[in-house]
């Protein structure tokens, strides 16, 4: 069983804010591999399904960036999921805008929704860092990432998201290096 988490805020005017990228991602896999229709549990939005023969638990916590972690400790305990099993999408402006960089365990370079991860069921769990870049005005992070991606960042992050998606079969295998050239060198 895998469970791939993507991560973002609930709220209907954070649809298309940098740090809702995981959300994206998830409903882009419920769609391609037709999971089954999400539900609210775990504090989250569910869907199930098969990809590649594997069992597949998708979810989009709805307790806010900030206490992720509750919604997935829930959940894997439930299912009895290893946290080796859990691969997490989530933005990251210390990766360049739209390429991703993927790991496994390591610190949460202040993401505070990977904190709230980490508190909740330790650091051994695979990451894929989606690229927001850095802001090019002086502004507040915070108001970087709850800001909505421009309308040529959104054309350039559907490419990105295809990429991920037609490379999903690899980072379910947790070939995490091969993944991540799959995706950043089309």
């Amino acid at each position: 069983m895998i469970l791939l988490v993507g991560l973002g805020n609930p709220t209907p005017d954070s649809h298309d804010n940098r740090h809702n990228v995981g959300f994206k991602i998830i409903d882009a896999i419920n769609k391609k591999f037709g999971l089954s229709k999400q539900k609210p549990k775990f504090k989250g939005l569910l869907t199930t399904g098969n990809i590649s023969n594997k069992k597949i638990y998708a979810i989009k916590p709805l307790t806010f960036m900030n206490n992720s972690g509750i919604c997935i400790r829930e959940l894997i305990e439930y299912f009895k999921i290893d946290s080796g099993d859990v691969i997490v999408f989530h933005d990251d402006l210390d990766v360049d805008f739209m390429k991703i960089k993927t790991k496994f365990g390591g610190s949460s370079a202040g993401h505070n929704g990977i904190e709230s991860i980490d508190k909740f069921i330790g650091k051994e769990y695979s990451r894929v860092r989606i690229g927001i870049g850095k802001p090019q005005k002086k502004i507040e992070v915070s108001d970087f990432v709850l800001a909505n991606f421009s309308e040529e960042e959104k054309v350039d992050l559907e490419k990105v998201i295809e990429n991920i998606i037609e490379a999903i079969p690899i980072l379910i295998d947790k070939k995490l290096d091969l993944f991540s050239s799959s995706v950043n060198n089309k």
